[in-house]
Formats: structure tokens, C-alpha cells, sequence
């Protein structure tokens, strides 16, 4: 019994002894953390590629948003006026509009993946730039450790989000 005392007392000391070299050793790291979802929101990278989208896909979306209010107001017509039509004219009318909203609901669709698609393009550069000027960041000043988007608490002292919004300001001027 007294030798499994000994041999705990030892294993535990062994371990406390693990852990203050551990922790010395944590010290002389520098560690620094990047918000990148703020960083994106910050930038005026973030907001070209939005306008560059808007210009790429608005005709686009305008001419959906045209072909939709086409549609309502031929269903309109038909809920209005379909009592006094005749049974071939209000057929053709109920046949028009199942292939007009089966055509609009492909066009949204291609439109929607379409947008997507560029959308992801665009963010991808431009978290490809945030990554590279973090990297350069923490070679600059010497950084041994930096975490983005994955830490469940840090502090003002190692949040570099700052610093890497300004540097990415300076390289879209």
C-alpha cells in the first residue's frame, strides 16, 4: 500500500513537472488570431466584388423580375376574366401560365447558380489576399501560431483582425 502511494506520488509529480515546462515552453510562443468572416466585412475588396456581381447579374434579375410580374398579371387576368372566357381560350391562358412559371423557375434557378458560383469565385480571391496578407503579417512580426475563425475565446492582445483589415485596405488603394 505505502509503495502505490509512492508510486502515485511520483506519477503525479512527474506530470506537475510536465506541465510547468509545458506551460514555460507556451510562453515563449506568440500567438495571434484573425476573424476572417470580420475582415470580409470590412473591406473594400468585399464590397468591389459585390458591385462587379450586381453589374455582372443585374440585367439578369431585372429580366426575371420582369417575367414574373408578366405572369402574375396573366394569372391575374385569368382569375379576373376567366368566368366570361371561353373553355379553349381559358385552357390556352391556364397552359400558358404553367410553361411560363415551369421557363421562370428554370431561368431563376440557372440565374441562381449562376450567382453562386461567381459569387464563390469571388470570395475565394479574396480570402486567397486575407490569407496571404496574414501570412505576411505574422512573418513580418514574427508570429509563431495564428488561428483563424477557430478560437472559442482570445483577447484584444492577440486579435491581429485589425491589422489585417488595414493592410488589406492599403492594398485595394
Amino acid at each position: 500500500m505505502k509503495a502505490q502511494k509512492s508510486k502515485f506520488f511520483v506519477v503525479l509529480t512527474g506530470i506537475a513537472m510536465i506541465l510547468v515546462v509545458v506551460a514555460a515552453e507556451a510562453a515563449d510562443y506568440k500567438i495571434g488570431v484573425v476573424n476572417v468572416q470580420k475582415v470580409l466585412t470590412s473591406i473594400p475588396q468585399t464590397e468591389a466584388a459585390t458591385k462587379k456581381l450586381e453589374k455582372e447579374f443585374g440585367s439578369r434579375d431585372r429580366d426575371i423580375g420582369k417575367d414574373n410580374k408578366a405572369l402574375e398579371e396573366l394569372a391575374d387576368r385569368l382569375k379576373k376574366d376567366g368566368a366570361i372566357m371561353s373553355d379553349s381560350e381559358r385552357s390556352r391562358v391556364e397552359r400558358d401560365i404553367q410553361t411560363k412559371q415551369r421557363d421562370l423557375k428554370r431561368k431563376a434557378e440557372e440565374f441562381q447558380e449562376d450567382l453562386n458560383f461567381r459569387r464563390n469565385e469571388e470570395m475565394q480571391a479574396i480570402q486567397k489576399k486575407i490569407a496571404a496578407n496574414v501570412r505576411d503579417y505574422a512573418k513580418e512580426n514574427a508570429f509563431d501560431f495564428v488561428l483563424v475563425n477557430s478560437a472559442v475565446y482570445f483577447s484584444d492582445r492577440v486579435d491581429l483582425t485589425g491589422a489585417i483589415v488595414e493592410r488589406m485596405k492599403k492594398a485595394a488603394n
